[in-house]
């Protein structure tokens, strides 16, 4: 079988390329909400939940929750356990140093983590209260 040469790409290309790729990435925050004795607690995140960085004005978005309902459904917490759920988010931009966990709901009691220190991995462990 003959063998070919390795192909060139256009050096314009690879750099489109890596922008896009940076665009995509996802930023993975996996989320504790602390036990307690009470029986029947409930919760669940909305859609309208971001990782905000007001310095550079940017929002991302939401794009899959894992271990929680999302709104309009409820997710049954067992009590006296730590319980954990994952959310993907959208990339943050290069430039973001710190962002806030925030969840923009219409009423009282939406989740929100200040100052979140970014790191190079873009996965982070919360715990909510």
């Amino acid at each position: 079988m003959p063998t070919t040469d390795k192909p060139k790409i256009a050096e314009e290309l690879l750099q489109s390329l890596q922008t896009k790729t940076q665009e995509e990435k996802q930023v993975i925050v996996h989320c504790c909400f602390p036990g307690s004795a009470a029986f029947g607690n409930l919760i669940r995140i909305w859609q309208s939940t971001f990782l905000v960085d007001d310095t550079i004005g940017h929002r991302s978005h939401l794009i899959h929750a894992e271990n929680i309902a999302v709104f309009p459904y409820w997710t049954e917490v067992p009590p006296m356990k730590d319980f954990w759920f994952t959310l993907v988010f959208s990339g943050l931009p290069k430039e973001c140093k710190r962002f806030d966990f925030m969840e923009v709901i219409p009423e009282e009691g939406g989740f929100f983590v200040q100052n979140i220190r970014r790191n190079e991995s873009d996965v982070y462990r919360i715990k909510i209260s």
